[in-house]
């Protein structure tokens, strides 16, 4: 066996026989991993169309400034947050929906926007819409529903050959946080409910922070910080164990779709921050479902305080994620 694999194999073997043990479960896939090839993005035949930076940036600007705070500490501004969502779409070229969601006795939106077939193996991206109490939430989540209208551009300009449902969901924010009252628990359970088949729901938190300085990434223990880098210059893909495979075919894709570094952990949720956000509902139906995020309170400081606005955000390495992204959706 080569060296670089064998250090590779027994890394993992490390990992999980420290799982059985009853530490730290998780497999780490190093970017070096030579079994992981960068796949090329499908095109449809066409050069794929630009990801606008200055338009993800006035979607950053107008949610964590013009709405601000969009929480349910002030609800008309969640609803005004909803309406800018909504719009945008509609502007975008998508005809979007909306999605009752039942709480503390009145009704939320989640707004929705399908692209594609009508039929098949669904692929869902969602980000929540929602901030945390006054925080202006930039990168929480401002920077993941920003990539979802841009994504409803692209996809509405050259639509997928696979079924693609883009989801703002409200109240994935505290109090509702790990609840039945989250808006993506009630488009899972609706999902399940219709016995539709999801093949993928990839959840956008917080995706526009970016450090270059060496010690700028932690993370939640175990040991991790050995096998990862220091520097918070890369995107992280997050999923359990039982998606190990699918893991890999995503991580690959999104190295084929720019030079933005990209970095994936399958684990368990009992290593802090795994199912910090609103893919953890989609696990509880048994659906295969990752974050995609830029490890948020592990890298960023601002997180859920009154510093995370846009100026701390890298609107052209947040550009590159949302590329990525829509490789995965561009997919045969």
């Amino acid at each position: 066996m080569p060296l670089l694999k064998l250090k590779q194999f027994s890394v993992i073997a490390l990992l999980v026989a420290l799982g059985a043990g009853g530490c730290v479960a998780c497999v780490t896939q190093p970017g070096v991993e030579p079994s992981v090839s960068p796949r090329t993005p499908a095109t449809a035949g066409s050069p794929p169309a630009t990801v606008d930076e200055v338009a993800l940036e006035g979607h950053v600007r107008a949610l964590a400034v013009d709405f601000h705070p969009r929480s349910v500490d002030d609800p008309a501004k969640l609803e005004a947050a909803g309406d800018y969502v909504l719009a945008q779409m509609r502007a975008a070229g998508a005809t979007p929906r909306i999605q009752e969601v039942q709480a503390g006795g009145k009704t939320w939106r989640n707004i929705l926007a399908s692209f594609g077939p009508t039929e098949g193996p669904l692929l869902v991206i969602g980000a929540h819409y929602d901030s945390c109490g006054d925080t202006p939430g930039a990168d929480d989540n401002a920077s993941g529903v920003a990539a979802l209208l841009e994504l409803a551009r692209l996809l509405a300009a050259s639509p997928p050959s696979q079924p693609v449902e883009l989801v703002a969901f409200t109240l994935e924010e505290p109090p509702y946080f790990r609840t039945e009252s989250m808006g993506s628990f009630w488009h899972a359970r609706e999902l399940q409910r219709q016995g539709r088949g999801v093949r993928l729901m990839m959840s956008l938190e917080m995706i526009g922070y970016f450090r270059d300085e060496p010690k700028s990434q932690r993370y939640p223990g175990g040991g991790l910080g050995a096998f990862y880098p220091d520097q918070g210059n890369f995107i992280a893909l997050v999923g359990p164990f039982r998606d190990f495979g699918l893991m890999r075919d995503i991580k690959g894709v999104f190295r084929g779709a720019s030079d933005l570094p990209v970095e994936s952990i399958n684990a368990p949720a009992s290593v802090r921050g795994i199912d910090f956000s609103d893919h953890m509902n989609y696990w509880r139906f048994g659906m295969p479902a990752i974050m995609v995020t830029d490890t948020a309170f592990l890298r960023n400081a601002n997180y859920h305080q009154r510093g995370d606005t846009p100026e701390t955000l890298d609107y052209a390495r947040m550009a590159k994620v949302v590329r990525a992204v829509q490789a995965v959706a561009m997919r045969p």
